[in-house]
């Protein structure tokens, strides 16, 4: 006997999901980003007020909206969110994690850079450049550290790959982890020469060099978190 598929119709929660993601697609962050009141879209969606606070509560969880008691639901860019979770449940130790990160990273952004550089504009290599400016003028780690990961994610959106940007910032966290670990191995001012060597090659338009020059200092990063391990590996057994 041969089984045939059963048509399944989307659940009345899924279909106001769908409404809801529409609705917050057309209130971005930037523009106010608030939806209507729970009781106002069970009204205009003809459903209960249950209906549309368990839609609202899958879309929180996917990243797209923030629920706020008292004030009501916001929308939001926090894609990322359920990737980076999902990250932290799978690697759950910390070095393994950090270490596999690069990994990725190093697979990701010598491609981002070339592609950054074949379709960087006028505006996007001004940015970029602004990116690398604030990490030259970094007065302490921290600040370092955010500039430098601002550069990173100036040259995924230049790439013109949505998905590229929506997985290195999942990763943004952990990067901010790398970096303390690695910089502080290296200095800040290896940091600078590399973003440097990167930020010329996309001005120049040499799509070759950059792809290049982001591999080095990727690689360069997981060599430098390889010491930060071997060194507290040492302290502990000394």
């Amino acid at each position: 006997m041969t089984l045939t598929a059963i048509p399944r119709s989307p659940s009345l929660v899924e279909k106001v999901c769908q409404r809801l993601s529409e609705l917050a697609s057309q209130n971005s962050p930037e523009n106010d980003g608030w939806l209507p009141t729970e009781r106002k879209l069970a009204t205009q969606l003809k459903v209960s007020r249950s209906v549309v606070r368990e839609a609202a509560k899958c879309l929180e969880l996917q990243g797209m909206i923030e629920i706020k008691q008292g004030l009501g639901v916001r929308v939001v860019n926090r894609l990322h969110k359920p990737l980076n979770t999902s990250i932290t449940l799978l690697v759950n130790d910390d070095a393994s994690r950090l270490r596999q990160s690069l990994e990725v990273r190093a697979a990701l952004e010598p491609e981002v850079a070339r592609l950054a550089t074949l379709r960087a504009t006028a505006t996007t290599r001004r940015e970029l450049k602004a990116a690398h400016l604030r990490l030259e003028k970094a007065q302490d780690l921290p600040e370092a550290i955010e500039a430098d990961l601002e550069f990173h994610h100036t040259l995924a959106k230049m790439s013109g790959n949505d998905i590229f940007v929506l997985m290195l910032t999942s990763m943004a966290e952990l990067g901010r982890e790398s970096r303390l670990a690695t910089i502080s191995i290296a200095g800040v001012e290896v940091a600078k020469d590399h973003h440097a060597k990167i930020l010329k090659a996309v001005l120049d338009g040499d799509s070759t060099k950059a792809e290049t020059a982001m591999r080095y200092h990727i690689n360069a990063a997981i060599n430098d978190l390889s010491d930060t391990g071997k060194k507290s590996s040492t302290k502990v057994k000394s």
